[in-house]
């Protein structure tokens, strides 16, 4: 397809590993509510995605698909170091052993020696700081290792990275956080940058699909003109444009080969300040809920 020369560039983590701009996600779309049968379709599904150059594949213990994936990247040919792969741990203990126990699960049915990133799938789980703490102990002895080049988390709160890194001898390199124009997370995005931790940001696309209509629909609609691209493209770009790693998905092949045209053009500040501006004016969270304030920004 047109897309297969495009590459995607990649971003410098705090660990030295450099994750690459965009990735593939088998959550949303490719989750399952029990392991039982290996499902063809997602096997089929990562394929084709890892085929356009997705190479950096995001996957969790709870989505219920490992298995898949694992076979996926087997079947796909391309050689393990080219690809970037991410896994979470669902609920620890803040026992020792127990992230231990769920990684080498994870990585037999991943078929894999090691994973690039792996990342406490949220902090919500914990009774404690020290939960927390002990949690994230075991994640820095893990990467030590070998099994797990880098470790991060995943919607942690500025209160929850604060208690880790009172601890912490390695510091998180990444937080993968719902992030998108309805949900910009200021407070913490600022909190990231003061310590160095990469941003990457699932449900992007929520402004244009879950959300719409909404006080954003006339910019992007004017960015989709001038730049000849669908509003999914203007939404991964503008994650881009501030260094922030979009996690996408879809089950169509020539969706994600067009996904790929966000790498093809860069927002001016102005237009990425529009987007923010507009953002603002309305708030929508599709993911925990339940864990904030109903118009918490955070």
């Amino acid at each position: 397809m047109a897309n297969l020369d495009i590459t995607i560039p990649a971003l410098k983590l705090n660990s030295g590993a450099a994750i690459p701009m965009i990735g593939y996600g088998v959550g949303t779309a490719w989750g399952k509510k029990e392991q039982g049968k290996v499902d063809q379709a997602i096997i089929d599904g990562v394929k084709t995605a890892i085929k356009l150059g997705y190479y950096h594949l995001d996957g969790a213990e709870s989505y219920k698909n490992e298995t898949e994936l694992g076979q996926a990247i087997k079947e796909s040919g391309v050689d393990r170091s080219k690809l970037f792969v991410t896994t979470k741990v669902w609920e620890p203990t803040g026992q020792a052993g127990d992230i231990e126990r769920a990684l080498k699960e994870s990585l037999k049915k991943l078929q894999l020696d090691y994973v690039d990133l792996y990342l406490i799938h949220s902090p919500f789980w914990a009774k404690s700081e020290q939960d927390l703490q002990n949690s994230w102990a075991e994640m820095e002895a893990l990467q030590k290792s070998g099994l797990v080049k880098t470790i991060g988390v995943s919607n942690y709160r500025p209160q929850d990275l604060d208690s880790v890194l009172k601890t912490a001898q390695v510091k998180p390199a990444v937080n993968q956080i719902e992030f998108h124009p309805y949900l910009q997370r200021l407070e913490l995005l600022d909190y990231h940058k003061k310590h160095g931790i990469a941003t990457t940001a699932y449900g992007p696309l929520t402004a244009v699909t879950r959300a719409a209509p909404g006080p954003v629909d006339d910019v992007i609609a004017g960015l989709e003109k001038k730049y000849a691209v669908s509003a999914g493209e203007i939404s991964l770009r503008w994650c881009i444009d501030q260094d922030i790693v979009p996690i996408t998905t879809s089950s169509k092949e020539q969706r994600l080969s067009d996904y790929l045209r966000a790498l093809t053009f860069k927002l001016t500040p102005n237009e990425i300040k529009q987007i923010n501006e507009a953002g603002q004016q309305k708030h929508f969270r599709g993911f925990w809920g339940k864990k904030f304030e109903p118009d918490s920004r955070l």
